[in-house]
């Protein structure tokens, strides 16, 4: 029986990586002491939550302070030296890094901790269930505005929801289909965070949201459920091999390449194919010395739990081997 055609359950079996990191324990120091801040693109708030979370009880004197905001914040943030670390989905540029070196005297540390993946979500009463590559384009340069041409009988305005006009899903989605001097239509629309996308999406039959996947993980949802101790304890002597669920409060469609009828949701084992198409980078980008809190955090996020705690959010960790089982 083909894969494509059988019932599946993604796993993804955690493997700890010996490249550019240690991913043993961090010793109890300076760098597990105090406090320190990280600026986030607004659509990993999810992950990062429970990162900062798990390593603080790992480290009860350390202080991780979040600022959610966009990507553009996020980078501007380390150029200006107002913090030491960032998650973001984009490299920095060598004359960012030289600007940082010169202006601030500072080293810029870049690793890939995530692969992300933007999803399509529609309210439960939209019968539409897949979307192409050519129909998201059209989408999103108003050649295609209302849900009758694509299928529904509905001649209702498609409302293309974002998260905020700075973000990196926003950002993603317009060079890869509309180009840097492009424009979105006007019936796209703007909010100031995810969590208002899938909100407006649950409610709206007329809404297309685009939003990061990770929002969209029930496993993260049900783990924040168990006692901090309880998911310590897991994530330390657990099986490594998890399975990632995604929610049923919306639905999520689809998306199919160029010239290919059959399309892949963004589970974590079609991310890593490539099958889902919209996928992309996410980046812990640091500044801070070996000695520090930051080093601390960004030695936990890209080591072994930190991975772990990654694979619970319906995206991909950057270092993994996936296994598709077919259920007979």
């Amino acid at each position: 029986m083909s894969i494509k055609s059988s019932v599946l359950l993604i796993f993804i079996s955690i493997v700890l990586s010996v490249c550019n990191v240690s991913c043993g324990p961090i010793e109890k120091g300076d760098y597990s002491k105090g406090s320190t801040t990280i600026y986030c693109d607004e659509g990993f708030k999810n992950i990062l939550e429970e990162e900062i979370q798990v390593f603080e009880y790992h480290y009860p004197e350390a202080s991780i302070i979040p600022y959610y905001v966009s990507e553009v914040e996020a980078i501007d943030a380390l150029l200006e030296n107002k913090t030491s670390s960032i998650i973001v989905t984009r490299e920095m540029t060598q004359e960012q890094k030289d600007y940082i070196r010169a202006k601030h005297r500072l080293v810029v540390k870049l690793h890939c901790i995530a692969v992300d993946a933007v999803a399509l979500i529609i309210n439960k009463e939209n019968p539409i269930s897949q979307l192409s590559m050519d129909d998201i384009k059209y989408i999103l340069n108003g050649r295609i505005s209302n849900w009758r041409q694509i299928g529904w009988d509905n001649a209702d305005t498609i409302k293309i929801v974002f998260d905020n006009p700075g973000s990196s899903t926003l950002k993603f989605m317009k060079d890869k289909f509309i180009g840097e001097n492009g424009t979105f239509p006007k019936n796209a629309y703007a909010q100031k965070t995810n969590g208002q996308v899938f909100d407006i999406v649950k409610n709206d039959k007329d809404a297309l949201g685009i939003i990061s996947v990770s929002w969209l993980a029930s496993d993260l949802k049900t783990a924040r459920e168990i006692p901090i101790e309880k998911r310590v304890h897991n994530l330390k002597n657990g099986s490594d091999t998890i399975s990632t669920v995604l929610t049923d409060d919306v639905k999520i469609l689809k998306v199919s390449k160029p010239d290919e009828l059959e399309g892949f949701k963004p589970y974590q084992a079609y991310i890593n194919s490539g099958e889902y198409p919209l996928y992309r980078k996410v980046y812990m980008i640091n500044t801070g010395s070996n000695a520090t809190l930051t080093h601390g955090f960004y030695s936990f996020v890209t080591g072994f739990i930190g991975q772990k705690i990654i694979s619970q959010t319906g995206i991909m960790p950057y270092h993994v081997h996936t296994r598709l089982v077919e259920l007979k």
